[in-house]
């Protein structure tokens, strides 16, 4: 059965000091380089998720760029 497009799913072993590494396909899928930082996140019920820090930066400010333009169109 095929994935959706645009899903993946892959599997990591834990290694003894706690590492793992993420499949050359999905490091190539998403980009992800050496060096690059990458930000996981956490809910105990949820999981975890894991996003290229870059990313999630970028996304957090238009959200606060959002909310000053929102601001400023009130005034």
């Amino acid at each position: 059965m095929a994935n959706p497009k645009g899903k993946y799913i892959w599997t990591a072993k834990v290694g003894e000091k706690g590492q793992i590494v993420i499949p050359k396909e999905a490091r190539n899928v998403f980009n992800i380089k050496p060096g690059d930082t990458l930000l996981l996140l956490g809910d105990e019920a949820q999981g975890i998720a894991i996003v290229k820090n870059d990313d999630y930066i970028n996304f957090a400010q238009a959200i606060f760029d959002a909310q000053k333009r929102s601001e400023d169109d009130e005034k």
